[in-house]
């Protein structure tokens, strides 16, 4: 690969503004959180609504487990989303990958808001309601890998790793904004209202947020990275196979460095609810918890991402590791206390301060270690094959643990120990590149 300071005459000098990079971040974000936001309300409407009207069965457990699974689905395609729209942005470009992405994970949440349940139409309900997770995944599969690359692909060498962690908050932004949004519903409506239509609410708004997002992302120019490749007709016909071949090794690394951030996530975010509410805490009451943690991790995210750029992203992400193994037991004693605020402290301490220090960093550790011409390619697999291992099927193997052993939470927490544990191995092997020119 040619380095930029010797590139042959034809190639033009990109010149990137800070109103660039400006926008590039605003859309980053922007896009990121209105994604999220429509990917986890599936995970809080999982243990609250579907469980009872589109998975309806005598016993809870079993409810809880149906909607769970059909929860975890999206993460088995989320490899082929990514696989697919990677192809897409690594050829034609980033910024139209990240219009068709976003189209659809929109359009796929508002029809789930005005799909029949089981009452209704019998067994189609809950196909239905599946085939459209199936396409949020696909969705996010794709939109991932754009929206990371839209922050660092305009980032500074020496502020990477906090660009990097701007499109990752959109994953706590959207979970917050889910959580505001069924929140403010759950207050206007009753409950016997709310679980009836009231639930629909939060994904009818979707269709306003992705006309936002079209808007903000229809103002953005392709990444320097990309107008660099097509320049100097660097572009792989087959970038999958490029992949491969070629970077095998990176992508078993970013599958392992997933683990951590993936299983920790969906534990903190989608299990813990319905383990919290089992031990009667209000739903409501859970749901506020997580949206503090969530808008307190924002900040945490932001630190955690700059840190990294001053001392290494791996002491970061290994610190963070080694941070989560240790909390998970004091996390899961906390919420099983009978005792509400500290279940909600442990719910808070999750997100503001435990899972930002390897979320930050997740996506900036996978980009840093394939080059631009297969970067969208090479990041999107591993990390969407890590989300399909274990992130999705996190609360469904918890929920599973909890009821083998007894309602004991100590299988839980081994679990969690164990993706650490592979997260912090895999990351030991990452290239350091913090400071370092991307393209070279």
């Amino acid at each position: 690969m040619t380095a930029i300071d010797d590139k042959p005459p034809t190639t033009p000098d990109i010149v990137v503004s800070a109103k660039d990079r400006r926008r590039a971040l605003w859309g980053s974000a922007v896009g990121s959180t209105i994604e999220w936001y429509d990917y986890f309300l599936y995970g809080t409407m999982a243990t609250a609504v579907f469980n009872l009207h589109f998975f309806p069965s005598e016993d809870p457990v079993v409810s809880s487990m149906l909607a769970f699974a059909s929860f975890a689905l999206a993460f088995l395609v989320r490899p082929l989303g990514g696989v697919i729209f990677s192809h897409v942005g690594d050829r034609i470009g980033r910024k139209k990958t990240l219009v068709i992405t976003l189209t659809l994970m929109g359009v796929a949440t508002m029809l789930m808001g005005v799909l029949p349940d089981y009452a209704a139409i019998g067994v189609a309900a809950p196909i239905l309601l599946t085939l459209l997770r199936l396409v949020q995944g696909l969705a996010l599969g794709g939109e991932w890998g754009g929206g990371l690359l839209l922050a660092v692909e305009y980032a500074p060498k020496n502020r990477r790793g906090f660009y990097g962690a701007v499109p990752q908050i959109g994953a706590l932004a959207g979970l917050a904004l889910g959580n505001i949004v069924t929140i403010g519903a759950r207050a206007i409506f009753p409950e016997e209202a709310f679980e009836s239509f009231g639930w629909r609410i939060p994904f009818l708004l979707s269709g306003v947020l992705l006309v936002v997002g079209l808007w903000i992302r229809s103002k953005i120019d392709e990444t320097p990275s990309f107008r660099k490749v097509k320049a100097e007709g660097t572009t792989q016909r087959l970038p999958i196979a490029t992949v491969l071949k070629k970077y095998w090794r990176e992508v078993v690394i970013s599958t392992g460095a997933k683990f951590v951030e993936t299983a920790t996530f969906f534990i903190f975010a989608t299990f813990s609810i319905s383990y919290a509410t089992s031990f009667g805490y209000d739903f409501g009451a859970v749901l506020a918890f997580l949206l503090v943690g969530a808008i307190l991790g924002i900040g945490g995210m932001l630190f955690y991402g700059g840190l990294s750029d001053r001392i290494g992203r791996k002491k970061v992400f290994l610190g963070g590791s080694v941070a989560v193994a240790i909390f998970i037991f004091p996390y899961l004693a906390m919420l099983s206390s009978g005792n509400l605020w500290l279940a909600g402290l442990a719910i808070i301490l999750s997100f503001a301060v435990i899972w930002p220090t390897y979320g930050s960093l997740i996506g900036t550790v996978l980009a840093e270690n394939f080059a631009p011409e297969i970067r969208y390619t090479g990041a999107s697999l591993g990390y969407q094959l890590g989300a399909a291992i274990v992130g999705g099927p996190a609360p469904l193997i918890a929920t599973a643990l909890l009821a083998a052993f007894m309602g004991s939470w100590i299988p839980v927490a081994i679990f969690v120990v164990v993706c650490a544990l592979v997260g912090f191995v895999s990351v030991s092997f990452v290239k350091v590149r913090h400071n370092e020119e991307l393209d070279v």
